[in-house]
């Protein structure tokens, strides 16, 4: 049996649990989901999954609900897989439930791939699981850490590289929305070890103290004082997706935002709104993508080397700033989902949670 939560596509508030019976077939391998992390990035996944696919890779039983897709370790129970080992540990992309279902291939000592029919028109990214007993990145005491930030952490260093790679657009200055997001954090955190770019975090009030506290933004101000900026060459990260924080930012740099990338989602209730913007055309940021680039551009193993060195020296840089907190059981999932869905997050807050007992 497993119990899985599951999302009203229309509604997010509206979500429900639910109970079913697991019978395996041939090639099939069921794992228990120890903890997975929830995080203002499964909040976008449920914003545009139906842009972007993330309700395809667990498809929920009954039209109109989703299973939104999360970070975390699962274990193998029962296998009817060669190759798929009970007792294999595996991290990466699994559902909001007790139990998955993988039809694993492309096994091997560091890795399995799903190749369930369903999710292979999606990045082979989300498809892989590392396997930890030779997984360069494990590490047992940091397992939640790499739950909590490692995902946010890929696309915070996937911006970062996509920002060199096109020389920044020939502009010296990143303009951070959400800047006290945990994807935000850790593009200021990579960007501030770049010579001569100079990085302006966007935040609310509340949030303010925080993010000026992190050390790693040169300039942090409130949305309303965006106008305060001195006008020079800029790109825009957006993580906020606020259609009002859009329009300001375009309005105030102009023809002096070289770039404009939409990344997150936090404030999903005003996504899409502020038409006719001044400026370059915002365009969407899909961190497979440019993962991908660079796997060619470099090879797998030295993306591998880059990522491992830039993300041990940050999770232990988090730890003077991030305080981890556990959730036990559905409830507790369902109750934590509504508390963040209106962005009612502490951003010195990781939540890690488990359903299995």
């Amino acid at each position: 049996m497993t119990t899985t939560f599951e999302v009203n596509r229309d509604d997010r508030a509206l979500t429900r649990i639910v109970e079913q019976a697991i019978e395996l077939a041939d090639g099939q391998a069921l794992a228990r989901i120890d903890r997975f992390a929830l995080t203002s990035n499964n909040i976008t996944y449920s914003v545009i999954g139906h842009m972007m696919g993330y309700w395809d890779f667990f498809p929920a039983a009954d039209e109109g609900w989703g299973r939104v897709p999360a970070f975390g370790y699962a274990e193998i129970i029962e296998s009817r897989c060669d190759g798929a080992d009970v007792g294999t540990r595996a991290y990466g992309y699994l559902p909001m439930a007790s139990h998955v279902v993988f039809e694993p291939g492309r096994i091997n000592p560091h890795s399995f791939h799903d190749m369930a029919a369903h999710r292979q028109p999606m990045s082979s990214v989300y498809n892989r699981y590392a396997i930890t007993t030779a997984d360069p990145l494990h590490d047992p005491e940091r397992e939640e850490q790499r739950m909590l930030l490692h995902p946010l952490f890929m696309t915070s260093f996937v911006i970062d590289d996509w920002c060199d790679d096109n020389e920044l657009f020939g502009a010296s200055v990143v303009v951070v929305s959400s800047a006290s997001s945990k994807t935000a954090i850790g593009v200021a955190h990579l960007m501030s070890k770049r010579p001569g770019v100079r990085v302006i975090g966007l935040t609310s009030p509340g949030n303010l103290d925080f993010t000026r506290a992190l050390g790693c933004y040169d300039q942090v101000v409130t949305y309303d004082e965006v106008a305060t900026l001195d006008v020079q060459p800029a790109v825009y990260i957006d993580m906020s997706a606020a259609g009002d924080l859009r329009h300001a930012v375009h309005t105030h740099f102009g023809d002096d935002l070289r770039a404009s990338s939409s990344v997150g989602a936090t404030d999903w209730e005003s996504m899409g709104a502020g038409a006719d913007l001044p400026g370059p055309t915002p365009e969407l940021f899909f961190a497979p993508s440019q993962i991908e680039k660079r796997n060619a551009d470099w090879g797998r193993d030295e993306m591998d080397r880059r990522v491992r060195d830039a993300w041990t020296e940050y999770s232990a840089w988090t730890d003077d700033w991030m305080t981890i907190v556990r959730h036990d059981g559905a409830d507790a999932l369902a109750s934590l989902w509504s508390e963040m869905l209106p962005g009612r997050v502490d951003p010195a807050i990781g939540h890690v949670v488990r359903i299995s007992e």
